[in-house]
């Protein structure tokens, strides 16, 4: 082979290696590009993390009312004004008891019309049956009366004595807790009845009297004659359904 032909061979060669190195690279930059535009693409049309909308709408949520001893006055004044009603029927399977509440005792007045209005005392029973003195109701063993009174709130309620008034038979009087309890605050709860023929004067000042029986004692006294265990628990449940009047 000539000098002049291995010249023209080399330069050929040198050629053909340069124009393809070139269009491998031109490949090998286009796929980078490619693939950085595909995760750049795959970034953008990620969804945004999504806001937990149940915790939003709890964060939204009122808490709901409940009562206690520091907004029970000003609650009661005004439900009360709203809410004058002062007579109330109880049903039992025995029949029904009504009872007159005293617009002197204001609180004791617009807070049983208030559980009345509330379904609270549908959910209990008489649950106390002292033979010849009260009979007590407001209170049941059932998971609802726990339920129930702790969405109302968990409070209690000043004395509201009436001048003179004594615990006379017919006279209703809510309990009271008699632990630390030195200003005879009543439970908002619990009710009495008292049976006895000569009243049960011991409890005069202990207890609110909010109403009187003003139809129905002879109910209360078929009720006060039912089988108890050791606790004055009635051996059958007696229901209680209270009802607003007038």
């Amino acid at each position: 082979m000539s000098f002049t032909r291995s010249i023209l061979v080399f330069c050929f060669c040198f050629f053909l290696f340069s124009n393809c190195e070139d269009t491998h690279s031109k490949k090998n930059k286009e796929n980078v590009l490619k693939t950085a535009s595909d995760k750049k693409e795959d970034i953008s049309n990620t969804p945004s993390p999504k806001k937990d909308s149940k915790k939003t709408e709890k964060a939204d949520e009122k808490e709901p009312f409940k009562l206690t001893n520091e907004n029970l006055i000003e609650f009661m004044v005004n439900y009360g004004k709203e809410n004058p009603e002062t007579l109330v029927g109880i049903k039992t399977s025995y029949g029904d008891i009504h009872i007159r509440l005293y617009k002197e005792t204001p609180i004791h007045r617009a807070n049983f019309i208030y559980l009345v209005k509330q379904k609270y005392f549908d959910e209990t029973f008489f649950y106390r049956v002292a033979k010849g003195f009260v009979i007590q109701g407001g209170n049941s063993d059932r998971q609802e009366m726990a339920t129930r009174r702790f969405q109302i709130g968990e409070y209690s309620i000043p004395q509201e004595q009436i001048k003179g008034l004594k615990h006379v038979r017919g006279a209703v009087a809510l309990s009271k807790q008699w632990v630390n309890n030195p200003s005879n605050r009543s439970t908002p709860y619990e009710f009495f009845i008292v049976l006895a023929k000569k009243g049960a004067h011991h409890l005069d000042g202990e207890h609110t009297i909010f109403g009187k029986v003003v139809k129905g004692m002879n109910v209360a006294d078929k009720i006060s004659q039912v089988p108890v265990d050791g606790s004055e628990w009635p051996k059958e449940n007696i229901f209680i359904k209270a009802e607003v009047i007038k």
